[in-house]
């Protein structure tokens, strides 16, 4: 046909390339597929309506069965029970049988008929005493099948009624026996009565009940009834509830019991024990629980599943109730009691330290009560870092359940039979080694969880803990016998973590604690509770086990303290965290043993240097964001002086570089006034900003006669200018600083009874130090130790207090070791200012006035007033003092060395003033050689010096009188010596040797002889004529 113009003939084309049967195919086998479903469907239905129907015709005649024989029952004993006898209850009568057929705990009918059916068996009980008989009759041997069957399904259907109606009786679930009449008094006093432990049938009765979950009943029951059980007064009484639990739990691993293991989810510790606040409902079932011994068999099998990773805890029963929480208060509140029981085991100890290491671990951090801080409310921005806010009460009930009583008794059980002195040679057994690995996982949880103000002290001084883990560190490290360890800790610890992780991770902080609290004679004579030869060897293990966790196998994290902090609660025990934590704590330790070598020497200072420390680790140090720049910040002392004073210096030296090149044009001019130098320099340093103080500063001098000196600075008279200020400043005379016994400065606190302006002049003068440390001046300056440390945020101790006060040291120290009744020394927490004969009476706490010091508190006490002296009464000018002095010198440039290495940044070291060394390190210009007869002649005679004009002779030629820290080598310029005169005339013979300091020049005359240049030399450096010699 031809094209008619109508479009709808058009032949239609499959683009996808599929023809019409295939597509047809594929509909078919869909359609077919559909219906081979809905045929399913209908065969499932049709199954179901079947089973519906069974089901529904089952109830139905079984509820007309249980009709029928409650009609029977009904018939047979009467409706009040006036036909029923104590024959009832025998092998032979139809009473049992029928009642446990048809009893329904939903019917009220059927809960009043048990509760009398109790009653009877209660009162026949008593009127006859033989229970046995009573329900088999002659013989139990004949009967014992149907016996036991029909008591131990009594059992189960009082406690069944009983969580039937709980809501309706929640007034009545704490019921004591005395209460005769209420029901679930009949109840459950009913089944103590069944399972006595002395009847025949109480294994199977107990056994029966665990199998039907028993104990999920009763945690249901006493949820229910614990908010009623504070209307009761419930002191010294003893509820049926408590009693039943009592002897059911009682029952449960005892001989001669051999009821099989219940699931753990259904066990008394996974229902009843995460009960919130259990001991408060039930404290006689604490006693029971604690005191028989019951503890240990529920304990270990907790243990067990914690070692197989079970779960075994039901539902929260609320988000601040989780139930691991509420277990572990319960249980650490109950082994208070069992640990103090004469026939407590070690298994026990290690058992409990298992379970609590475990709970403890999930627990969120707890590091002060009733208090939430901003850091945690603002970690939701990561749900895995989310941590739960627990009760407060339940806060409270863990931490304080972790008391003194339970750590002294904890450690005495797990090391009562371990030495602190043993035989290095000896490697520790299996049973130390158990002991070690359980309190150490439990105590390391307990620091990262709860609060450690109270724990510290106790196990730091009412413990043996710090010399028993130190003589198991000690023969493991000699006996190479740490893989022990770490396969009694392979539950907790994953990888190929090291053995001593964990001894390290508590011992570190422990030992540290107690160096806060130990005073010097301790430490250094009588040597408590370490010998000065095992800190020695503990020096060099911590600094091994430092580098290797640091440098040669570190941890993911290069932010130790972050990474820490941040740590998810549920990854405490990770190898990386451990390492981490002991990387910090071992690195505060070793620390603060390096500050008391440095109180008195005791060991080589290069026993805290690392052995690794080479020039490539070095170079890695001064770039930022490395591993060695890290190790720099956390442990400094791992690096020698001298290597980190480089670090210090290349760091100043381009933090000026850097400010010099952007103020080029910039001079900052003072014109000083020699009689009114302070005055002068606080007011024209006060007027300039940061960035002009980290620049050049030009000085001119102005003597007493008001005519400007000669000399033009080229950083010399600088030089001379921050020497003379700070001695002015720092005078003690001026009544800004004061001086201990030992000519040491630090702030005076009466400070403001003098100037009115004193805050802003210590302001002045911490910026007067940084800008001396910046532009590497040396300042003659002591200071003391305690002053030092607030340079660097730290807190002094009660050791520090003998270059202060040794007197109240003294003191302090006699109170401490008083064995007496301190109480009749009429002390009171209070201490006496006398400040320019002005006393002022201040309390240490609040209401210390009329809180005496006893025995019990004394530690306290003399705590208080170290802390009082040393860092109370110098806050406020030590804080001005240190905004001042970090506006030049970064903290981090002052972090890397401790107080002593610090005095030696600001002040050098007499020990640098070696002549040889500056011989060695000299030049020489117009005419003069190292041979030269003058130039032998002049180190002659500066050799033949005191100490203290060799020191003169230095501040003429260089502005300062003490030389750089590291050796002449690095003054700069190095020092040189120039003839000043061309020729040898008597004229030019008679001039005195000048200076230019800023090039560290001396210009000196060929004198003829060594007198002559003595006198001359002599005179010259001794003139004090300022610059007008130069």
């Amino acid at each position: 046909m031809f094209f008619s113009g109508d479009s709808s003939n058009r032949k239609r084309v499959d683009l996808g390339g599929r023809s019409t049967k295939e597509r047809d195919r594929q509909k078919l086998l869909e359609q077919t597929r559909l219906e081979r479903n809905r045929r399913l469907w209908l065969r499932q239905q049709n199954s179901a309506a079947t089973k519906i129907q069974k089901c529904f015709r089952g109830r139905k005649v079984a509820r007309l069965e249980y009709s029928k024989v409650r009609e029977q029952f009904y018939g047979t004993y009467g409706e009040h029970f006036q036909n029923a006898e104590k024959s009832c209850f025998g092998p032979d009568s139809d009473f049992l049988r029928q009642l446990l057929f048809f009893f329904d705990a939903r019917s009220v009918g059927d809960f009043t008929v048990l509760v009398e059916t109790c009653r009877l068996l209660q009162k026949f009980v008593r009127d006859t005493g033989d229970i046995v008989s009573l329900f088999a009759g002659m013989d139990y041997s004949l009967k014992q099948a149907l016996v036991n069957y029909r008591v131990k399904k009594l059992a189960y259907l009082c406690i069944k009624a009983v969580h039937q109606n709980r809501n309706q009786m929640k007034d009545q679930l704490f019921a004591s026996p005395k209460e005769s009449t209420v029901s679930t008094t009949l109840l459950l006093e009913t089944v103590v009565l069944l399972t006595d432990h002395k009847l025949p049938w109480v294994c199977r009765t107990v056994n029966y009940l665990l199998e039907r979950k028993a104990f999920t009943l009763f945690r249901e029951i006493i949820l229910t009834g614990r908010a009623s059980i504070e209307n009761h007064d419930s002191v010294g009484r003893v509820s049926s509830l408590e009693r039943t639990l009592a002897v059911v739990i009682s029952h449960i691993g005892q001989e001669p019991c051999n009821c099989s293991n219940v699931g753990a989810h259904w066990s008394f510790s996974s229902q009843i024990l995460t009960i919130p606040f259990l001991w408060r409902l039930l404290p006689h079932l604490k006693e029971v629980f604690s005191a028989r011994g019951l503890s240990q068999h529920y304990i270990h099998q907790m243990a067990l599943c914690v070692h197989n990773h079970a779960d075994m805890l039901p539902n929260d029963t609320s988000v601040e109730l989780p139930s691991y929480a509420c277990l572990l208060g319960n249980i650490l509140e109950s082994s208070i009691v069992a640990l103090s029981q004469p026939d407590r085991s070690f298994e026990l100890a290690v058992d409990l330290a298992a379970v609590a290491t475990f709970l403890l671990e999930s627990l969120p951090s707890i590091k002060s009560l009733n208090r939430r801080s901003k850091e945690d409310s603002m970690v939701g921005e990561d749900d895995d870092a989310m941590e739960i806010c627990l009760n407060n009460d339940l806060e409270r009930q863990i931490c304080e359940a972790i008391d003194s009583r339970f750590l002294l008794q904890f450690t005495n059980v797990l090391f009562g039979g371990i030495s602190a002195v043993s035989d290095p040679h000896k490697a520790p057994d299996d049973k130390e080694i158990s002991a070690v690995g359980a309190a150490c996982a439990f105590l390391h949880v307990t620091f990262n969880t709860l609060p450690l103000e109270r724990i510290m002290t106790i196990l730091a001084y009412r413990t043996e803990l710090v010399p028993v883990l130190w003589n198991f560190m000690k023969r493991c490290n000699e006996n190479q016998k740490w893989s022990s360890l770490s396969e009694q800790l392979a539950y907790l610890l994953s990888g190929d973590a090291p053995g001593w992780l964990l001894p390290l991770a508590v011992f570190c902080p422990v030992y540290k604690h107690m160096l806060t609290i130990v005073d010097n004679e301790e430490f250094y004579e009588q040597e408590k509770p370490l010998s000065l030869k095992d800190i020695r060897s503990l020096i060099i293990i911590l600094r091994q086990a430092l580098w290797q966790l640091l440098w040669v196998n570190p941890t993911a994290s290069s932010n130790f303290s972050k990474s820490v902090t941040s740590t998810p609660a549920n990854k405490k025990h990770a190898v990386e965290f451990i390492q981490q934590r002991v990387g910090i704590v071992a690195s505060e330790l070793l620390s603060q043993l390096q500050d008391w070598n440095n109180r008195r020497e005791f060991t080589s200072p290069s026993d805290f240097h690392a052995d690794g420390v080479n020039d490539f680790f070095i170079s890695q140090a001064v770039i930022e964001n490395t591993r060695a720049h890290d190790i720099l910040k956390q442990a400094p002392f791992l690096v020698p002086f001298t290597s980190r004073v480089k670090i210090f210096t290349s760091q100043l030296t381009a933090a000026r570089q850097r400010h010099e090149s952007h103020s080029v044009f910039t001079r900052n001019r003072f014109r000083i006034r020699r009689d009114r130098i302070l005055e002068d320099a606080y007011n024209q340093m006060s007027a300039l900003s940061e960035e002009d103080l980290r620049g050049p500063i030009r000085v001119t001098f102005v003597n007493e006669f008001g005519v400007e000196e000669a000399g033009i600075d080229g950083g010399g008279i600088f030089k001379d200018f921050m020497e003379n200020i700070t001695r002015a400043a720092f005078d003690v005379q001026y009544g800004l600083f004061k001086e201990t016994s030992d000519h040491l400065l630090y702030p005076n606190p009466g400070s403001g009874m003098i100037h009115d302006q004193h805050l802003q002049f210590f302001h002045f003068l911490g910026i007067l130090l940084a800008k001396a440390l910046f532009e590497g001046i040396l300042v003659d300056i002591p200071f003391a130790t305690f002053f030092l440390s607030k340079l660097k945020q730290k807190y002094n101790y009660l050791n520090d207090l003998p270059s202060l006060d040794p007197e109240l040291y003294r003191h302090l120290i006699f109170l401490k070791h008083f064995k007496g009744v301190i109480s009749e020394l009429e002390l009171y927490f209070v201490i006496v200012n006398n400040e320019y004969g002005e006393q002022t009476e201040e309390e240490l706490l609040p209401g210390g006035k009329n809180l005496r010091v006893t025995n019990e508190n004394v530690i306290t006490f003399i705590h208080l007033v170290a802390n009082h002296r040393l860092n109370y009464q110098i806050r406020q000018q030590s804080s001005h003092f240190l905004r001042g002095f970090q506006q030049l010198v970064q903290k981090d440039w002052i972090d890397m060395f401790n107080e002593h290495e610090l005095q030696l940044l600001i002040s050098g070291s007499l020990d640098s003033l070696d002549i040889d060394d500056l011989r060695r390190n000299t030049n020489y210009v117009g005419g003069y050689h190292s041979e030269h007869y003058v130039v032998d002649m002049f180190w002659e005679v500066l050799k033949s010096f005191s100490l203290e004009n060799q020191k003169k002779f230095l501040k003429f030629v260089t502005g300062c009188s003490r030389g750089p820290l590291l050796g002449f080598k690095y003054l700069e310029p190095l020092f040189c010596i120039q003839r000043a005169a061309g020729s040898a005339t008597d004229e030019a013979l008679d001039r005195l040797p000048t200076a230019a300091t800023c090039m560290n020049l001396l210009k000196l005359p060929p004198y003829r002889s060594k007198e002559q240049l003595e006198t001359k030399l002599m005179y010259a450096i001794s003139s004090e004529a300022g610059f007008d010699l130069s």
